[in-house]
């Protein structure tokens, strides 16, 4: 939490709050806890996650891995009994709620980009410029061995 408040001008208590990361708990997204007296939040935490954990792994527009969100739970109203609390209400439910949450902040689709080296025979040179110019492809270089 200091490494985030100090070096990228985060609140301290909220770099401390962090729920869990994601997909697959390490990826680039992140789920923090910025509620203040919220009743019964600590035993919905698993859940939540378990949501934030699906929805970044499928996510919204091409179900693919997101990257590059923070989630704040900056509120919540859960029911008194124990019973409506359990994973069955609460994880479906954070799911829809992250996932309209990703549509209302204008997510984009990125384009993967890759480096690589091609080798191949003189006479395939043709077929592999003829491929890589319908796919935007760009040649840095061309050695003849």
């Amino acid at each position: 939490g200091k490494i985030l408040a100090d070096k990228y001008g985060w609140d301290p208590t909220e770099a401390r709050k962090i729920w869990c990361f994601g997909p697959d708990t390490i990826g680039p997204n992140m789920v923090i806890d910025t509620t203040k007296g919220v009743q019964y939040l600590n035993e919905i935490k698993d859940y939540v996650a378990t949501a934030f954990q699906w929805a970044t792994k499928e996510g919204v527009l091409a179900e693919e891995n997101c990257r590059g969100i923070r989630a704040n739970i900056m509120d919540a109203t859960l029911h008194s009994d124990a019973i409506h609390r359990g994973g069955g209400q609460i994880i479906p439910t954070a799911r829809r709620c992250f996932y309209a949450a990703f549509l209302a902040a204008s997510p984009q689709i990125l384009e993967p980009v890759y480096l690589v080296e091609i080798q191949s025979l003189v006479n395939a040179v043709g077929g592999v410029y003829s491929c890589l110019n319908k796919r935007r492809g760009h040649i840095i270089s061309e050695d003849k061995k």
